[in-house]
């Protein structure tokens, strides 16, 4: 939603806040480690908010946010976050949540005791808003607000001050200066450095740009498609064309994000494409998406799930974007409740899943509910605002501790590495490890056995044992009241100068943990998969 520059980070606390690497940013895809299927390891965590429908300030973590809408990272490293649902732009720092515009108090509330919002200019603390979504700041470090309520553009000066740019609070569709000029529901915005302005103003299905002095003009073609919402009622809606700027048509648009060249990439929601905007060349085309022809009085395009090639991928109700230092496009795809990348001519998923939750974890375990915003900070984390979960979420890369050996077999759990007393080795691609230094890493007993002539090795931890025989392939996990669970593997233990030997990924997969193999660094990395 906002252009991805190097941000000065001038407070240390604010760089403790988030945490992660800067290596990270500036080359997302090639410097991340992969797992074995090709996506970027990564972890999930929950940066703010209890989940709660609240609004409470205070430690991030017991904070309350009502379906926050936009993240943006400031010149000194803090955090806003549109709280769209309650009206606020907050503040996080130094892990603590604050009000950064909007009245501390709650003036009024609807007929469901929730907070309403309202137009009102003057000092940050006393200005009201209503819905406020897109955020982006400028390089005298001026906040812009797309007031989606309010059908308007606000600003937030250095000094404190709410101004409203352009708009009237009315909605409408009309060119001109300041309140003159009229929107309807806008989602987003991008600044350049000077303060011009770009504008998604979705009910209008346009691109819209303001000039400093609040100036209000449309770059793209209006939408003249009718649909008949119900017996009697029709509502015109987006449609969809490539090609010249001014006769391009979107569906909807609601996420923005400047690239390094001064071009606007941009979340056409309701087509389920990403497309990109030439402003130089005055033309705009379709970079991801392959969405299918609107449906018989359909108001949107059919989404969908695939990640691959650009041109073949699939979104459902893409929103918000964020730019890589490399040149890629971080997208919240809302209601496939993931984070997804465009890169070099390709999608893939960087953590989520289709399936709806909260869960912080690795990538392919940890779950969001309709994100409707991405950020890359400068410290080389991605923050999303996690709107129906009602949280602000990170997503930081996963890094081998800096400590581990450069020679031989490596296991790490987590960021710390596991100490052997003899040597983990490779057998036919499995990392074998000595079971008693891997067991006691995860808190298992390890106990032998033999059974009907067979050596068996079982790893006991309350009523769960992992069961594997000596020269034998096959894991065998047996719990308390549960059918017995048996898994092939092609691998089987051994012993070795008196040590017992296990592949180590098999015995981690039956305890619910991830394994993944660094091949460059011949390390086996095991991780938790979800946290509480």
């Amino acid at each position: 939603m906002k252009p991805f520059k190097h941000i000065l980070v001038s407070s240390l606390a604010a760089a403790a806040l988030m945490g992660g690497s800067s290596a990270w940013a500036a080359g997302l895809s090639g410097d991340a480690l992969r797992s074995d299927s090709g996506r970027i390891l990564a972890d999930v965590t929950t940066l703010a908010g209890i989940g709660d429908f609240e609004d409470l300030n205070g430690d991030a973590l017991k904070a309350g946010f009502r379906a926050p809408g936009s993240t943006l990272q400031l010149p000194d490293g803090s955090i806003l976050i549109a709280d769209t649902r309650n009206h606020l732009i907050r503040r996080l720092a130094d892990g603590q949540v604050t009000t950064f515009a909007g009245p501390e108090v709650v003036v009024t509330k609807n007929a469901q005791g929730f907070p309403t919002g309202g137009l009102l200019d003057g000092k940050a603390s006393q200005a009201f808003f209503n819905a406020p979504k897109g955020l982006a700041v400028d390089g005298q470090g001026n906040v812009y607000v797309a007031d989606s309520g309010n059908n308007a553009i606000r600003k937030i000066d250095a000094a404190g001050q709410v101004t409203t740019l352009a708009g009237n609070g009315v909605p409408g569709n009309k060119d001109g200066q300041g309140a003159a000029a009229s929107f309807n529901h806008p989602s987003d915005v991008a600044v350049t450095a000077d303060g011009t302005v770009y504008v998604a103003d979705s009910l209008n299905h346009v691109i819209r740009k303001i000039t400093a002095n609040g100036t209000v003009t449309t770059l793209s073609a209006p939408a003249n498609r009718a649909v008949r919402l119900t017996p009697g009622e029709a509502s015109f809606a987006g449609e969809f064309r490539d090609g010249a700027l001014s006769a391009a048509k979107f569906n909807e648009p609601s996420g923005l994000v400047l690239d390094g060249k001064g071009n606007l990439y941009v979340s056409d929601t309701g087509n389920q494409l990403i497309r990109y905007v030439d402003l130089q060349a005055g033309t705009v085309k379709t970079v991801a998406g392959s969405s299918q022809a609107y449906g018989a009085n359909e108001l949107y395009a059919a989404g969908d799930y695939a990640d691959g090639e650009a041109a073949k991928a699939k979104f459902d109700f893409p929103k918000g974007l964020a730019v890589t230092a490399e040149g890629g496009v971080l997208i919240a795809d809302s209601l496939n409740h993931a984070v997804r990348y465009l890169f070099d001519g390709k999608v893939t998923t960087i953590a989520g899943t289709v399936q709806t939750g909260e869960a912080d974890g690795v990538e392919r375990a940890a779950q969001f509910y309709s994100p409707e915003d991405v950020l890359v900070t400068e410290q080389g984390n991605i923050v999303v605002a996690d709107a129906s979960n009602n949280k602000v979420r990170k997503i930081a890369p996963y890094q081998l501790p800096a400590s581990l050996a450069k020679e031989g077999i490596k296991v790490v759990h987590g960021s710390q590495a596991i100490a052997f007393d003899a040597q983990p080795e490779l057998s036919d691609g499995r990392t074998m490890v000595p079971v008693r230094a891997i067991s006691e890493t995860f808190g298992y007993e390890v106990k032998y056995d033999e059974l009907d002539g067979r050596k068996v090795v079982q790893l006991v931890k309350g009523d769960t044992t992992v069961e594997l025989a000596i020269g034998e392939t096959g894991v065998v996990l047996k719990q308390a009241g549960k059918a017995d669970v048996k898994q092939a593997t092609d691998a089987s233990p051994y012993v070795k100068q008196d040590r017992t030997y296990v592949p180590i990924r098999f015995f981690a997969e039956q305890i619910g943990l991830d394994v993944q193999w660094d091949a460059g660094t011949q390390t086996a990395i095991v991780r938790t998969k979800t946290y509480k």
